[in-house]
């Protein structure tokens, strides 16, 4: 049942109805998501359609891709001396439009995650730049964990031309903060910046 943006195989309509229609013909279902699908997933929904059908359910948290995917990439979400915390934001609300929550996001000093956002990773960036946070440390990771996974560090000035010249139409989660000082690709980067 790939969800990917723009280019869903089913609607939600439909995986719910086929998550029914599966454990009533076989006994049982298993609906396996990457990351946590209670994070902006509809895993809740699921669950709620499978129970309201009679259907008992088991979940088993996944690990979610906000935290697992940065600390792969050796950057905590809260580090003594560079976030006391962090927030966790999708980009887009229902209607299409830019979360609310990312302009009060902009002007916290807390590492902010945000998934489901490299489409919209230039209005994002303006939105930090707008706070007077150009130079704040940024990071994006697209395939996390695969194989073809990606990775681009730089600051929030110029991390969205780089992502577009290099990005596939994956999903990818967007990391700002001082905690992306921790990168290796980032300290490599700011060493050749101070020899210049």
């Amino acid at each position: 049942m790939g969800k990917r943006a723009g280019c869903h195989y089913k609607k939600q309509e439909q995986i719910n109805a086929l998550i029914v229609a599966c454990a009533l013909e076989y006994g049982h279902v298993v609906r396996l998501k990457g990351g946590d699908p209670f994070v902006f997933g509809r895993g809740q929904e699921e669950k709620a359609y499978a129970e309201q059908h009679g259907i008992p359910v088991t979940v088993v948290p996944g690990i979610s891709s906000c935290i697992s995917l940065p600390e792969l990439q050796g950057v905590a979400p809260t580090s003594r001396g560079y976030a006391d915390s962090f927030w966790v934001l999708t980009a887009h609300t229902r209607d299409g439009g830019l979360s609310e929550d990312l302009f009060r996001a902009a002007k916290s000093s807390a590492t902010v995650i945000i998934l489901m956002g490299l489409a919209r990773l230039d209005q994002i960036c303006a939105l930090w730049d707008a706070e007077g946070k150009g130079e704040l440390p940024a990071m994006v990771i697209q395939n996390g964990s695969r194989p073809d996974e990606h990775c681009w560090v730089g600051t929030v000035n110029d991390i969205a031309a780089r992502v577009a010249a290099e990005r596939d139409r994956g999903p990818g989660i967007i990391v700002l903060g001082e905690t992306v000082r921790q990168h290796e690709k980032f300290r490599s980067l700011a060493s050749v910046l101070t020899q210049v």
